[in-house]
């Protein structure tokens, strides 16, 4: 197949589809790779850079649309883009279909398949497709640098013979992939971080990054996490008592991001005008969901303002695209995954298996019918244990009870095999030779006094096995001395090699045990 990336016509848009590095990768499955001549300007991907790595470059959009069988692009695309397509012909992008429902017609109209990127389902499979993670990734990052951008200060603390500086207090508002991100970055920095999600299961994730999980005391505690790994909403209540929440904490912090979105609704509002007013003068709030209408009251999309009070709200919606080349780079590997799975002879030929889980979901349009929404992933998250029922509190008659009949069965048992083991011997004593019940009595007291020996061997510096194990060698190494003055030469030469190899197995085994805890030692 071919496959080809136009130009990003958005405006301020610089990222692009298709990579050198993703051509060459996209070769190696079979197929053929176009670019509009200059797509990757913007991203730091020259023509020359392409055109090195085997990708045909097209002078113009509507040539590249008319040679290719695969159009991959970022952004959705326009009606006369969309009116380029054909029958057949296949656009993998991201597209939003639940927000561009007269664009989704339009390409049904053409009878070209939709592949949105923005629907790959969230299941462990398709983490490699997963775009949105991607982007959120970068964006994470890229708000914190853009807060240091417009703090005025150093994140870390720093003691100087000019003075101290104390470190800057962020808050992450919202523990997805994109929280998640600008946690690590902030805390890398060295600012004192605080973060919130209402998702319990996070609050780990957030310490373990160096991080200050935000507790919120709420009498009818929820579990704010729903299907596709976003947060559900919250109950009017909950929503009041993180907004008291919030405003304790707002004079106290010099760096907000607020990253609480879910794609299709509108930003839930988390920082409100108020909130804004408390903050100490300098201090910076960087709004991720600015697109969908930001979780600050005051965010102006696609802008960054400075309140009466001091503190710089920004606003922009293209992180991503400010990381154009970083972000290419990502979302092209997402598309050579998810054509990978498109291609499973890695010959060329793609095969558009709608039982396909991964698939199904991301098709949103497909041989001229809407296949938006897609039905639930057949593979479901497993369900939460139910709780153990807790043990009846027993009284103290039961308990003296459980214990008289627990000691009974025990007596039985050892009475039991007292008297088969004495009538075995009693049998043997009957029929079997003097000579050999001397033997045997020896081998019963061995074999007792052997299984004390080893199974009483501590082995809090070794492994069970290489403790059992050096307690046998260890009696082997004592009958082998007992035999080896013996006037035969073949025992001395066999008690020789047994206290040889013996030797070997328990210094051996030291050497092990030493150098596995050497490797939990710092130093």
């Amino acid at each position: 197949m071919k496959i080809g990336a136009p130009k990003e016509i958005f405006e301020g848009e610089a990222r692009v589809a298709m990579t050198p590095d993703s051509a060459l990768q996209l070769q190696k499955l079979g197929h053929e790779c176009f670019v509009e001549a200059g797509a990757g300007a913007a991203a730091g991907f020259s023509d020359a850079a392409y055109e090195a790595a085997g990708v045909t470059v097209v002078k113009t959009a509507a040539a590249l649309f008319k040679e290719v069988d695969f159009v991959a692009k970022v952004r959705p695309p326009t009606t006369t883009e969309a009116k380029r397509l054909r029958k057949g012909q296949t656009l993998i992008s991201f597209f939003w279909p639940g927000q561009n429902e007269d664009l989704l017609e339009l390409c049904r109209k053409q009878g070209s398949t939709v592949i949105a990127m923005d629907m790959v389902p969230r299941i462990s499979r398709a983490q490699k497709m997963d775009a949105l993670s991607s982007m959120a990734n970068i964006a994470g990052y890229r708000a914190v640098i853009e807060a240091g951008n417009n703090f005025g200060r150093f994140f870390t603390g720093q003691v100087t013979a000019a003075g101290k500086i104390p470190p800057a207090k962020v808050l992450v508002v919202g523990a997805g992939v994109a929280g998640l991100a600008a946690i690590g970055t902030s805390v890398s920095l060295g600012a004192i971080t605080y973060a919130f999600d209402v998702r319990p299961e996070v609050a780990e994730q957030i310490e373990s990054m160096g991080a200050e999980f935000v507790f919120l005391e709420f009498e009818d505690a929820q579990d704010g996490a729903a299907t596709g790994g976003y947060a559900a909403p919250s109950s009017p209540e909950f929503r009041e008592k993180q907004l008291e929440k919030f405003r304790e904490l707002a004079p106290d912090i010099d760096i907000v991001i607020t990253t609480a979105l879910i794609p299709g609704r509108p930003a839930p509002k988390l920082w409100t005008e108020d909130m804004v007013e408390m903050m100490k003068p300098g201090s910076v709030i960087v709004d991720l969901a600015a697109e969908r209408g930001g979780n600050c009251d005051l965010t102006v999309p696609d802008d960054k303002i400075v309140t009466g009070n001091g503190v710089t709200i920004v606003g922009y919606t293209d992180f991503p695209s400010r990381m154009a080349a970083q972000s290419s780079t990502l979302y092209a590997t997402n598309i050579r995954h998810f054509m990978t799975d498109l291609t499973p002879g890695k010959d060329g030929v793609v095969v558009h298996d709608m039982e396909d889980d991964v698939i199904r979901g991301a098709t949103a349009t497909h041989e001229g019918e809407i296949t938006y929404p897609p039905p639930p992933p057949k593979v479901q998250a497993i369900a939460a244990a139910k709780p153990k029922e807790k043990p009846k509190e027993l009284t103290p008659e039961e308990r003296r009870a459980q214990e008289v009949a627990a000691f009974r069965a025990q007596t039985r048992q050892q009475v039991t095999l007292l008297g088969v083991g004495a009538a075995l011997i009693l049998a043997a004593g009957l029929y079997a030779p003097a000579s050999f019940m001397q033997h045997f009595i020896v081998f019963v007291l061995s074999v007792f006094v052997g299984f004390q020996v080893i199974w009483n061997v501590s082995h809090s510096l070794h492994t069970p096995l290489m403790a059992v194990t050096n307690a046998i060698s260890s009696i082997i190494i004592l009958g082998a001395l007992m035999q080896i003055g013996s006037s035969s030469v073949l025992v001395m030469i066999l008690a020789a090699l047994s206290v040889f190899m013996a030797g070997i197995n328990i210094f051996g085994g030291f050497l092990v045990t030493r150098r596995m805890l050497a490797m939990f030692q710092k130093s």
